[in-house]
């Protein structure tokens, strides 16, 4: 009876804490700004990077002192036989004998000049050059990309011409968002109407979303898709058309921005659809001449790399329709069109078409097999599944109906399964090759997009949440957000995967040092440029819902844009070294594969 009693207080007492907990987050809407730290949304934040921390770092310890003690016992344990079998086969003389021998070792000494000579060394085939001199390496020699059979030259060539047109579209977007950045310290630096923010904002995400990150990628989608199908490119004619299409859809949508004609249906749509048009067919040509690639395949399987990269093409032509076509463009139908636009565009074309290259790229390069392809299955259905209904997270406590707003928060919930596989299956397949970080000048660029595609897609979870929206919506923690998503998961991998490939097409590297500083610009620059304006961002959403004037919030926002554009001129600075660096490898200077030369040269003379 008395166990009775106590499980039912226990059950009681269960209860009444979910009923106090979801009572608080039902009053969520109206909790104190000034309690910002036990803010759900910003707990979540904390707890989703700290929990798969801590947990690894946890197993780890426990599996490394599980392992070190077995191995200390072993040894005891072999120590202890290996002495006591001696022992016992040995007599009195014998036992003199090995203690006289052991006491000899231990108080042994070395002289210091056992690998001296008194004699000068003779250098007559002048191998020792100032052998006093040390020459103290501040960049450590790194390994050279591994040769790989040719590709098709022509193929070559338009994978360059890809990557090249990309380069130039990054560096002058970057350019444009350097200014910007200068012009959030100094708004009034000029008062010409082409160069207004507003006109120059859109030509800058649009330039650096269509030009550099789509450009390169379907460059580099061309190599994947027709090597690992082992088959020929159906049309090259077709891939340079799809060149030619993307690159006028920016030139002159970058013209119309600027002179002020646009959608003006929301972000990442600004171009108008004559202009869109132009990107839609080159999509839609590079999409037909993927598919015909990969029905010509010489394995059996497609390989899931292909599965990332054909879906990524599908869904953009999808998303371009809905986005532009005026059927549903109407009331708070725009409104769900764009949040659905948006946010696909980010999930399904960008990062879609790039974890497909990643699950070619990155086992290619460290020479080890995916860790699981089971993994890589799941991942791709799940990412289908559940990044399709997550775009109106972004307009959470608007008109738009309730549920659907709910709908996208769960589902941004659901996220967190594809980004856990996929996180999973990187760096398992990296298991074993860390080691090979030091001396190798990509696997870095790898590192770091996998470490933020983990945390920068959690941190969007936890962004979608109602409490976190509170703080945290129209300020630049959305900016701060983009940034390490588009800027630490997409371009990172783009530039490992531009200097993996590169070299095998042309057979030159680049300097080392070079491609060291291009890492640590770009990477110290995004911090620079992000974890202020997340610090500052959160501060200015409490000092709203304290009813604090608007625009004493922006004067408090100043330090926090100083170091945005530090950060930003940073990481601009190594958009720069990255096109030399390019440029080292498909015109002139780098490092040349000297071996090859020899031989050339060894045929030339005979």
């Amino acid at each position: 009876m008395k166990s009775r009693l106590n499980a039912r207080s226990w059950r009681s007492a269960v209860v009444f804490l979910l009923l106090l907990l979801a009572s608080s987050s039902a009053m969520a809407q109206k909790q104190d700004a000034g309690d910002v730290i036990s803010n759900p949304g910003v707990i979540i934040t904390i707890v989703l990077i700290l929990i798969p921390l801590l947990i690894a770092v946890y197993l780890v310890t426990v599996k490394v002192r599980a392992l070190v003690a077995k191995i200390k016992i072993r040894e005891a344990s072999a120590q202890k036989n290996a002495v006591l079998e001696e022992l016992n086969s040995a007599d009195a003389d014998q036992l003199s004998a090995i203690l006289a021998q052991r006491e000899k070792a231990v108080s042994y000494k070395l002289s210091n000049h056992e690998l001296a000579g008194t004699l000068p060394p003779e250098d007559k085939k002048g191998l020792i050059n100032q052998p006093n001199q040390v020459n103290i390496r501040f960049v450590p020699a790194k390994k050279r990309s591994a040769k790989r059979p040719q590709v098709n030259p022509a193929l070559a060539k338009m994978i360059i011409w890809y990557l090249g047109a990309a380069t130039l579209w990054l560096v002058l977007g970057t350019s444009i968002g350097e200014y910007l950045g200068i012009k959030f310290v100094s708004p009034d630096v000029d008062h010409v109407s082409w160069l207004s923010f507003g006109r120059l904002r859109p030509v800058h995400t649009n330039m650096v979303f269509w030009g550099w990150s789509s450009l390169a990628m379907i460059g580099l989608g061309y190599y994947v898709v027709y090597t690992v199908s082992n088959t020929a490119v159906k049309s090259l004619s077709w891939a340079w058309a799809s060149f030619w299409l993307i690159n006028a859809s920016v030139f002159f949508g970058t013209i119309s921005l600027m002179a002020g004609v646009n959608n003006g249906g929301g972000e990442y749509r600004e171009y108008i659809w004559p202009i869109m048009l132009l990107f839609g067919i080159g999509l839609a040509i590079t999409l037909g001449n993927y598919l015909t690639i990969i029905a010509k395949r010489k394995p059996k399987e497609i390989y899931v790399s292909n599965w990332y990269i054909v879906s990524a093409a599908i869904f953009t032509i999808v998303i371009s329709l809905v986005g532009y076509l005026p059927f549903w463009q109407n009331g708070l139908g725009e409104t769900i069109a764009q949040g659905y636009y948006m946010h696909q565009g980010v999930g399904m074309w960008f990062m879609l078409f790039v974890l497909g290259l990643v699950y070619y790229f990155l086992p290619q390069q460290l020479n080890t097999p995916i860790y699981s392809y089971s993994l890589g299955i799941l991942a791709f259905w799940s990412q289908i599944l559940f990044y399709t209904v997550i775009g109106t997270h972004h307009f959470i406590f608007s008109a738009i109906p309730w549920w659907l707003q709910t709908t996208a928060i769960v589902g941004s919930m659901g996220m967190l399964i594809p980004v856990a596989a996929g996180t999973t299956n990187f760096l398992m397949t990296m298991r074993g090759n860390f080691h090979k970080l030091g001396t190798s000048y990509t696997l870095p660029f790898y590192l770091v997009g996998i470490v933020f595609y983990f945390t920068g897609s959690f941190q969007g979870t936890a962004e979608a949440f109602r409490t976190a929206n509170l703080y945290w919506h129209f300020t630049d923690f959305t900016v701060a957000h983009s940034h390490l998503t588009m800027y630490g998961i997409i371009a990172f991998f783009l530039w490992a995967f531009v200097y993996t490939l590169v070299p095998r097409l042309t057979g030159k590297e680049p300097l080392h040092a070079l491609v060291g500083a291009h890492f640590w610009m770009a990477l110290i620059g995004m911090m620079f440029y992000t974890v202020p304006l997340m610090i500052g961002s959160t501060i200015r959403g409490v000092e709203w819902m304290e009813g604090k004037p608007f625009i004493d919030t922006v004067a408090n926002m100043a330090p926090y844009w100083v170091w945005r554009a530090i950060g930003g001129s940073l990481m601009w600075g190594s958009h720069l070294v990255f096109a030399y660096n390019l440029y080292s490898m498909t015109r002139g200077g780098g490092i040349a594969n000297q071996q090859a030369l020899v031989f050339e040269q060894l045929k030339k003379e005979d």
